[in-house]
């Protein structure tokens, strides 16, 4: 205890770090993967290449991928966009097949009526098919979220990982326990914590799912 008190500004400081590290993918993800949810969910030829490469990806180990980036992007190995760029390609993966299966659960009913009352293709989308596909998008964010912060910890190896430096820093001979332990009981705090965060905006976003029928909750 006296080593997480010594250091607490220092983890502190840290954590924001991981979470930078781990969250903006996931919202540069979820905007790339919304057009392509879309075009899998609309045509059919788009789903049957879309869904299959972005599984694809997701099989790629991380590590291999970071270290693959500086050779991809052209940027220095101990680059934090590395470790970003992998963990969006990671949240692409998947979250299109998310996106596509939210948009398809839609019933075909509300959509017609959607376009009996004059909504246009694009404004349906927004208006209509993403808010009822929200729940289950939800859902695909928090996966890509907690799987995110986990990966994080992983780019320490290439010298770029937030909390995953405690991991490695405290490996080292002779090991440091209440530093790895510390690393490692943050890592699991913010998932949980990210993870509750998007449940509770998923839930506020849609009232409706919480009714029940008759119209109790």
């Amino acid at each position: 205890m006296n080593w997480v008190a010594d250091h607490a500004d220092e983890l502190f400081t840290v954590s924001l770090e991981h979470l930078r590290l781990a969250l903006l993918p996931v919202l540069v993800g979820l905007l790339l993967s919304l057009p392509l949810g879309w075009a899998a969910n609309r045509w059919r030829i788009a789903r049957l290449v879309l869904v299959p490469v972005s599984g694809l990806l997701y099989t790629i180990p991380s590590l291999a991928l970071f270290v693959m980036m500086p050779l991809l992007i052209g940027t220095q190995i101990l680059d934090p966009l590395n470790v970003q760029v992998a963990l969006t390609v990671y949240t692409v993966a998947l979250l299109v097949r998310s996106i596509a299966d939210a948009l398809a659960a839609v019933p075909e009913p509300v959509i017609a009526a959607a376009t009996a009352m004059g909504y246009r293709a694009v404004g349906r989308f927004f208006a209509v098919e993403l808010p009822l596909a929200i729940p289950v998008m939800v859902a695909g964010l928090r996966v890509a979220a907690v799987s995110n912060i986990s990966l994080v910890a992983v780019g320490q190896i290439i010298g770029v990982g937030g909390l995953g430096y405690f991991l490695l820093h405290g490996a080292q001979s002779p090991p440091n326990y209440p530093e790895i332990i510390s690393g490692i009981v943050l890592i699991v705090v913010l998932a949980l914590l990210v993870d509750l965060l998007l449940a509770l905006a998923g839930r506020a976003l849609t009232p409706w799912a919480r009714s029940r029928p008759g119209g109790s909750r």
